[in-house]
């Protein structure tokens, strides 16, 4: 990697650097010269090297996010959503910087402006793919970017998870707000959501073939973590189901960002302004742990496979275990 050339009464060192140019530097004495190779040799085994300036100063921050949506983000199942999410950070000034110019603190200065219209926990999850292309760019494109800037960004604003379940009379007043819907079939998607605890996307893709009626079983081939699951069926959910086939197979024929404005004119019409459609993912959940359900039982249907994951979704409402209290006494 080390290269020793004596010119006239220097001796010059070059170390070259995969995918940019090479360092160097001239001494006096062999042996200095000697001492540097090594050292350069041992830094550049471990990734210590310092970054190439001219090679970073080519490529802007833009360049890099499209490289990886083509790349990468086309590439990942559900990417629709994440490539929407890089198409917007694409219209922010912080990606007309260069990789030479870019740091921490420009993260943290994007991080502030965004933090001004979303949660702490939905920017962390945006921000994801970000901090995953730097990774792909230093491994596998051969930029040479010594550190990931996302790496060390700390969010103002405390993370905290969602405990918000139905309140008393909210899903009375959101299927009343359904009613003014040209159709029944946001209503029975609530209504299956609130039985089987199934995401929009789940729900919005089922297929007719996926279900077997008479065992009462729904097969989700493909599901957010990459793992089929079968969700048992509930009386409730069976009651949910359109008694009508869509033309493409699917048992309800709105697709998942029809979920999503069909949920936010229900909700402002209900008068209800700080529920998402995920959370009726947690109320289920929870309610599943209030009919007593073991651990096991509950990720058989939400698909979960990690318990610490289960837990955080479940939210035991007070006065459920006030009556449990109350029987056991």
């Amino acid at each position: 990697m080390a290269t020793i050339r004596q010119r006239g009464k220097k001796w010059q060192v070059q170390v070259r650097r995969a995918g940019s140019g090479a360092l160097s530097k001239s001494f006096l004495r062999r042996k200095d010269a000697d001492a540097w190779a090594r050292q350069m040799e041992i830094r550049a085994d471990r990734s210590e090297l310092p970054a190439d300036s001219g090679a970073l100063k080519a490529i802007k921050l833009a360049d890099l996010i499209t490289r990886y949506r083509k790349e990468v983000t086309s590439k990942k199942r559900g990417g629709k959503i994440e490539d929407s999410v890089l198409a917007r950070m694409l219209c922010d000034p912080i990606c007309k910087l260069s990789l030479s110019q870019l740091g921490t603190a420009d993260f943290a200065r994007y991080r502030d402006r965004r933090l001004a219209c979303v949660a702490p926990t939905t920017l962390k999850r945006q921000l994801n793919p970000i901090q995953h292309m730097f990774e792909v760019a230093k491994r596998d494109w051969a930029i040479p970017i010594k550190d990931n800037p996302i790496k060390t960004l700390r969010f103002s604003a405390k993370m905290r998870m969602r405990t918000r379940r139905l309140r008393p009379g909210e899903l009375n007043r959101l299927l009343k707000a359904t009613r003014s819907c040209r159709s029944s079939e946001i209503a029975q998607i609530i209504q299956f959501a609130l039985a089987t605890g199934m995401r929009r996307g789940e729900i919005a893709s089922m297929q007719w073939k996926d279900l077997d009626l008479k065992r009462r079983l729904l097969t989700i081939p493909i599901t957010k973590n990459g793992h089929a699951r079968t969700v048992p069926l509930s009386n409730d959910a069976i009651k949910a189901l359109p008694k009508r086939c869509s033309i493409d197979g699917r048992v309800f024929s709105k697709t998942g960002n029809a979920i999503h404005l069909a949920w936010d004119r229900i909700t402002k019409r209900a008068g209800i302004n700080d529920l998402r459609f995920h959370d009726l993912r947690h109320e289920a959940i929870s309610r599943f742990f209030e009919l007593g359900l073991t651990i096991p039982e509950v990720a058989t249907i939400s698909g979960h496979r990690d318990a610490t994951m289960l837990l955080r979704y479940a939210h035991a409402s007070p006065s459920a275990v006030f009556k449990k209290l109350n029987q056991a006494a």
